[in-house]
């Protein structure tokens, strides 16, 4: 008879990872990694030097090694550049993360796909891998979405809630995305949010509780408060009353038809799943982490003080939410219009008897 929380793998008794336990996940996938490098007689030196500078790129990361696609290897090797990293150092984080993806296919591939929903793909191609990495002065990353991109995306949600045969999974993406980006969610964190964690009276928009925000170096949750902005208090209202109830009951808010919790690898894989949809070019595709970049550019070109997006976003500096902003190539022009229309209204009023 097994316990609760175990399952058999070849015979033996082991612990399921829960969605909000990948840190202790992948830190025991990265001890037996270390220790494949023991059992082929790498040096002590060796060893210490190649898992101290794969700790240093999971840790650029933000996401779990599973989880990482393309655009998450140029974003960490983007920041080895503005650290001034040489070629020959951003070669040797690369090729550190390939051996160490390469060995969770042919390792935990299975226990990746039963347990977080992923199938694991090879995250660094031809364009950012480690040969290609000092060719120019920097990779190419792909910005965040436009918000007439999302504007898009989001038009093709609200047409398939309208036609789509299966109305609640529909409605739940169309509230789940927009949550995303609006709100700057993590996928983790909208995976685990509860109907109780939507207060509608609290604050001019209402506040999203998000219990389960990621702590700094795995030191543990760090909840924080989010304001339903964007009339995501209006979208959220539409799920709870009109699509929530047609799926099974359970305390979870975007959940399956079941009524049980998202992994976030489900969020990522849906997400993919509906821009092959859509039918969208390779240029315009983004991940749920690139939606998170989005919010704080769309914000930041409005003209929120960055202060109040770190705070939205849950990070500890303000130096990382900069990093998430990349302004689009009118930013300037666009700031000295709005600041000289300003100026001119206020001219105006003063000379008015």
């Amino acid at each position: 008879m097994s316990r609760p929380g175990l399952r058999v793998i070849n015979g033996a008794a082991a612990v399921s990872p829960s969605p909000l336990n990948e840190d202790s996940f992948q830190a025991a996938c990265v001890a037996a990694f270390v220790a494949s490098w023991t059992a082929r007689g790498f040096s002590p030196v060796t060893i210490e030097n190649n898992s101290g500078v794969l700790e240093r790129f999971l840790d650029l990361l933000e996401v779990p090694a599973w989880e990482a696609g393309p655009e998450d290897v140029d974003r960490v090797v983007a920041e080895l550049v503005a650290r001034g990293a040489v070629a020959s150092t951003r070669r040797g984080y690369v090729q550190a993360f390939k051996d160490f993806h390469r060995f969770l296919v042919a390792r935990k591939a299975a226990e990746i796909e039963a347990t977080f929903g992923v199938t694991l793909d090879d995250p660094v191609d031809e364009f950012n891998a480690a040969r290609h990495v000092g060719n120019d002065g920097s990779p190419a990353m792909r910005p965040p979405p436009t918000p007439e991109r999302m504007d898009e995306f989001f038009e093709f949600l609200r047409g398939r809630v309208a036609t789509a045969r299966k109305y609640a999974p529909a409605g739940r993406d169309y509230a789940l995305f927009r949550t995303l980006f609006h709100c700057g969610l993590r996928s983790d964190e909208a995976a685990s949010l509860e109907r109780s964690d939507l207060h509608f009276d609290r604050g001019p928009f209402g506040k999203i509780h998000v219990r389960f925000g990621k702590g700094a170096r795995g030191s543990g949750p760090r909840p924080r408060w989010v304001p339903m902005l964007d009339q995501v208090d209006l979208v959220l209202r539409w799920y709870l009353d009109d699509i929530r109830p047609l799926m099974a009951d359970s305390p979870a808010l975007f959940c399956d038809e079941g009524g049980g919790v998202l992994h976030r690898g489900t969020v990522r894989n849906r997400l993919r799943h509906l821009l092959d949809l859509e039918g969208c070019p390779e240029t315009e595709r983004f991940s749920p982490h690139g939606l998170r970049h989005a919010c704080a550019t769309t914000n930041y070109e409005r003209g929120v003080d960055l202060v109040a997006i770190q705070q939205m976003l849950g990070h500890w500096h303000v130096g990382t939410t900069m990093r998430y902003v990349t302004p689009s190539a009118t930013f300037i022009e666009d700031a000295y219009r709005r600041a000289t229309s300003n100026t001119l209204a206020a001219l105006s009023e003063e000379e008015q008897p």
